[in-house]
């Protein structure tokens, strides 16, 4: 699944060609994706303008014209892939349309074209991933705790959430109403960095008022990381890709992440690799307390 790097370079990939473009027409192949798609979706978005796009946690907030929001989810396997009109320059580099194909494949499930003549296509095969209108607050963004890479992150926060709390130190960072955004990946790579173990208690971190330097590294690792995997376009597993197909190269710079056996890069000690809360843990058991 698309964590944070992934999904902030999709949205810095459609924001030059959405913001500030009407959507002339929304074509929907199915009745919905993970749910259904609200009553009057396509009606509700066509002729409107798109004011803004960000990303809050793993999603994407489209702001739409009118006061109403755009709430996506990619899933699993939900990609976007940007047509531009033919024959016209894109500001996004070069684009192709694959086999005279413009969104009329069988995983292509829904189709906004623009007043500028470019198609974006929304494509999933597993259909997991989430479109959504709302006005105020989603239900899926309530209770979100802070961005990583926002300006209230940083010790003192992560001080204040693991206090007296007895979950494993990576449980606790891919709580999302912890840290918003968070997933397995980089939570891996940043305790490495931080020479954390997953295991830890992250109630052991906390001592009484004074911060833990211990944390102070934890979060400005966390930044770190995640800065250098959106400046790498994410990481490519499987299934993501940009809007223009290229894929993401962070997975080239795993420390530990899906290294079982390999030598750790610190200290040459192999890495392990654990289950906790049916997700895979790699660490070194050496360098990680």
């Amino acid at each position: 699944m698309p964590e944070l790097p992934e999904v902030e370079t999709v949205m810095r990939g459609l924001a030059p060609v959405l913001e500030g473009r009407r959507i002339v027409k929304v074509t929907l192949r199915r009745k919905g994706l993970r749910f259904a798609f609200p009553k009057g979706f396509a009606r509700r978005l066509e002729g409107r303008r798109v004011e803004a796009l960000r990303r809050r946690a793993k999603y994407i907030v489209a702001e739409i014209e009118g006061g109403e929001f755009l709430l996506i989810h990619l899933g699993m396997t939900g990609r976007f892939t940007v047509f531009p009109a033919k024959g016209e320059p894109h500001n996004l580099g070069e684009f192709y349309f694959e086999d005279g194909a413009k969104g009329d494949g069988p995983h292509d499930h829904v189709s906004f074209s623009l007043d500028d003549g470019a198609t974006v296509v929304y494509t999933d095969p597993r259909r997991f991933g989430v479109m959504d209108l709302f006005k105020t607050e989603h239900r899926l963004l309530k209770g979100l705790g802070v961005e990583p890479l926002g300006n209230v992150f940083g010790a003192a926060t992560l001080a204040e959430a693991f206090h007296g709390k007895k979950a494993p130190l990576k449980a606790a960072l891919l709580d999302q109403r912890i840290v918003a955004g968070l997933g397995n990946i980089y939570v891996v790579e940043a305790l490495h960095r931080a020479g954390l173990s997953p295991q830890r208690k992250a109630g052991t971190l906390v001592r009484g008022k004074n911060i833990d330097p211990r944390l102070e590294s934890l979060a400005a690792h966390i930044r770190a990381v995640l800065a250098e995997a959106i400046a790498a376009g994410g990481s490519t597993l499987s299934d993501f890709a940009h809007t223009d197909r290229a894929e993401g190269a962070f997975q080239q710079r795993f420390q530990v992440y899906d290294r079982e056996g390999e030598p750790c890069p610190r200290c040459a000690t192999p890495i392990k690799r654990i289950v906790q809360s049916g997700r895979s843990t790699f660490y070194c058991g050496r360098c990680q307390k």
